[in-house]
């Protein structure tokens, strides 16, 4: 059977026709009753008759909408549909009742269709659904790369470390850095060139040095200088014009074989006895000299070595002109090398003295070496401005056997650049010719 709308209305059983003819009659009958002017036919009865087994409603509303007339196509998105108008049952009138006819279940095929058409129409306004998807996905591309950036750092670093680290020649080829690689070794650390500086100009042109020198205060002098050392540099440079080795009168004289007194029969204005000192034969030194002695001798005893006392100290030209000569006749040539000729002696100069032991009784110039009190001379005679002039092993230069007991007065300053440079004599000491035997 087909309806004016061209659609196809499927074909009741029997049974269902009887009953429809039988409603159809009840009907006519009860509006002609009534005197109604509508009677409903019989299509319309038989079109919400109770469908046969075989009859799929959705069919009808999955039909194309397009097919429909333009007032009849349904509006709105296919979940607007679906929520608003769920899946459309058939009614039917029974004895004038309308009663909703259970539709069979729609097949899987139609199910499919529908969902295909829900999500083929899109909605143009609504908005994107979001999803937590993104945002861990987010998070992991952060992590990976924090990953890939300290992975970048390592690699960077371990490339730095391979390239400071020093290869052999035989392993650069595919050979793989180790990182217990010993440093190479350095047969000897280079050495920094120092220039040296330049020397001090001429000392003499320091005022305080000329007006020392000119009042004849050595040791202002030798301390305005800057000191034993820079002055004694400054002689052997040639930096001194105003400092004469052989002025007798000056603290650093030097006197030897071969550089007399001047004048040879030279004699000190100011000698004094040294005070405090036991004096055997009643010898002199110059003033300086003299407390020179007298501190040293004080230093002794105050450090519990005993007693030290002057045997002899300046002697005259005269003097010394019968000290000589007594030992010429005991010795002869050999006299040489241990008393000096008259005019060469250093105590003539007010100079030089030569001390003794004493406990009780004094002792004599050999036997000084021995005693304790000789010992401390050796090792302290400096620290108040004396040297031991003639001593173990200078005797090629100075001429003259080790003497322990002859000690010389150069000053504090020159005595402390004498003992710290360890010098065994003046002639050394100031760089001149060594002066073993006499000229003539």
């Amino acid at each position: 059977m087909t309806e004016p709308g061209g659609l196809a209305t499927p074909r009741a059983a029997p049974e269902t026709r009887r009953a429809a003819r039988a409603m159809r009659e009840e009907v006519d009958r009860r509006a002609r009753a009534a005197g109604a002017t509508a009677v409903p036919t019989f299509d319309d009865v038989v079109s919400f008759e109770l469908p046969s087994d075989d009859f799929v409603p959705g069919s009808i509303s999955a039909g194309a909408p397009s097919t429909l007339p333009l007032d009849l196509r349904p509006s709105g998105s296919a979940r607007e549909r679906a929520a608003s108008t769920p899946h459309p049952v058939p009614e039917a009138r029974v004895r004038g009742r309308r009663r909703a006819v259970r539709s069979p279940r729609p097949v899987v095929g139609e199910r499919r269709a529908a969902r295909a058409a829900e999500l083929l129409d899109i909605d143009d306004g609504a908005q994107p659904t979001r999803h937590a998807r993104p945002r861990r996905l987010t998070r992991r591309l952060i992590v990976v790369a924090g990953l890939a950036t300290g992975a970048a750092l390592l690699l960077g670093s371990a490339a730095m470390t391979a390239m400071m680290l020093p290869t052999a020649p035989e392993a650069r080829a595919g050979a793989a850095l180790a990182m217990t690689v010993q440093p190479p070794e350095i047969e000897q650390l280079p050495v920094p060139q120092v220039e040296e500086s330049p020397p001090a100009a001429d000392i003499c042109a320091l005022p305080d040095v000329t007006a020392a020198v000119q009042r004849g205060d050595d040791e202002a002098a030798i301390v305005a200088a800057g000191g034993g050392e820079a002055f004694r540099d400054a002689v052997v440079d040639g930096r001194a014009p105003c400092v004469d080795l052989s002025d007798s009168a000056r603290i650093w004289t030097v006197i030897d074989k071969i550089r007399p007194a001047s004048p040879i029969d030279y004699r000190p204005s100011a000698l004094v006895l040294p005070d405090g000192v036991r004096n055997i034969e009643g010898g002199a030194l110059r003033s300086d000299a003299a407390s020179a002695l007298a501190s040293l001798v004080t230093a002794a005893r105050n450090a519990g070595v005993g007693e030290i006392a002057l045997e002899s100290g300046f002697r005259s030209y005269q003097t010394q002109q019968a000290t000589y000569g007594r030992h010429f006749s005991e010795r002869g040539e050999g006299a040489d090398q241990v008393s000096a000729r008259p005019g060469y002696s250093e105590h003539q100069l007010g100079l030089g003295a030569d001390v003794v032991a004493c406990a009780g009784a004094c002792g004599t110039l050999d036997q000084l070496a021995a005693t304790p009190q000789g010992e401390w001379v050796a090792a302290h005679a400096w620290e108040h401005g004396w040297i031991v002039r003639y001593v173990d092993g200078a005797t090629p230069v100075t001429g003259y056997l080790p003497e322990p007991w002859h000690l010389r007065y150069i000053g504090p300053e020159l005595a402390k650049a004498y003992h710290d440079g360890g010098w065994t004599s003046l002639e050394e000491f100031f760089a001149l010719d060594p002066a073993p035997d006499y000229a003539g």
